[in-house]
């Protein structure tokens, strides 16, 4: 299934017990930033129409938008937590950008410094999130999906 979206909107794709935003990246040639609990910081170099998809366990679409922007717009880095770490239990919501996202309900979340994985609720695990030149290519029909303004 294809879903087009320009850059200025956001798919919202819902499940049962959580929602994931995704948005698209319109310039070329970006850096994401992702620190790791080694002490390294990875660069992943972005392509135009990548995506950044945001899971949120709480159904919060403001929290949604305001983590896309600060990673967007505002190049904020990502951070990779230990799968041990007391703060995964705490998570909120988690983030993956790149050309392919694919959700997964049985991972720890924020821990996978690899961006084509992402934790996500139950109803949503499985489904992969690929880009287009005009939005996203799902391999099954979600549930539920709305466009918003973002």
């Amino acid at each position: 299934m294809n879903i087009d979206f320009s850059y200025d909107e956001i798919l919202f794709l819902e499940g049962e017990s959580g929602i994931v935003g995704i948005t698209r990246i319109e310039q070329e040639n970006k850096m994401l930033f992702i620190a790791t609990q080694d002490n390294e910081e990875i660069v992943q170099f972005l392509e135009k129409d990548d995506i950044i998809a945001v899971s949120n366990f709480r159904k919060d679409k403001r929290a949604i938008r305001a983590q896309a922007y600060l990673t967007r717009e505002e190049d904020s880095p990502i951070v990779i937590l230990n799968k041990n770490h007391p703060s995964t239990k705490r998570l909120a919501q988690v983030l993956s950008v790149g050309e392919k996202v694919n959700l997964n309900c049985n991972i720890t979340p924020g821990t996978h410094p690899e961006q084509d994985v992402l934790c996500s609720c139950d109803s949503l695990s499985g489904l992969s999130i690929t880009k287009t030149p005009t939005g996203v290519k799902l391999n099954r029909n979600p549930e539920n999906y709305t466009i918003e303004r973002f």
